[in-house]
């Protein structure tokens, strides 16, 4: 069964971040809020528990798998921007963004789309988030949780808790959280490519 923690939205326990982070720390895998509802997350070089949110989403090879960063200077030590991207990314985030881009050799190869070797990143603008994050002093390897056959990721703590239990390690509640997912922004290619409109307004990359 997964460990249920009630955490402040705006002040969050550092108990419960802690425990929060032995639990990555340990090989485990969380279900978290954010701004732009539920995600999954795991420490960057956990290879079983990127299997194991293959398998509670059903993805395939092909899936951009995303590196939730603190700061700018942490999501910079991860894929290569040149002065155009940096100037828009740094113009979107913190926020409901994901932007692809190619990695760094910082970021493990399984976690890169196989062929353009690139990979999503974001800087969360959530308190719970940002928390999990300077704790564990490392960017957290994640996918919105959306299950199959569903088109809006989870929102709801208890519900997750419900129905990821004997999947999950953690689930972390602190209410009310984004419905949206992300706007998900290809960089990649020098220009600007909306691959899904969210929660981001994406008038600002078209």
């Amino acid at each position: 069964m997964a460990r249920y923690l009630d955490v402040h939205p705006v002040d969050p326990q550092p108990r419960a971040i802690a425990q929060t982070v032995a639990a990555l720390r340990d090989g485990g895998l969380i279900a978290y809020p954010t701004d732009s509802g539920y995600a999954l997350g795991a420490l960057m070089g956990n290879q079983e528990a990127k299997d194991r949110i293959r398998d509670i989403r059903r993805l395939d090879d092909k899936h951009h798998y995303t590196l939730v960063c603190r700061d700018f200077a942490q999501l910079g030590q991860l894929v290569h921007v040149d002065n155009a991207v940096f100037r828009a990314v740094k113009a979107a985030t913190p926020g409901s963004y994901t932007f692809i881009l190619p990695a760094t050799h910082e970021v493990p190869r399984r976690l890169l789309h196989p062929k353009k070797r690139t990979v999503g990143v974001r800087i969360p603008d959530h308190p719970v988030v940002r928390a999990l994050l300077a704790e564990l002093g490392e960017p957290l390897l994640s996918s919105t949780l959306i299950l199959p056959g569903e088109s809006e990721p989870l929102t709801d703590g208890w519900d997750v808790k419900e129905r990821l239990d004997h999947v999950v390690d953690v689930v972390i509640d602190s209410g009310e959280c984004g419905t949206e997912p992300t706007t998900v922004v290809d960089l990649s290619g020098g220009e600007a490519d909306v691959v899904r409109v969210g929660a981001g307004d994406p008038s600002r990359f078209e």
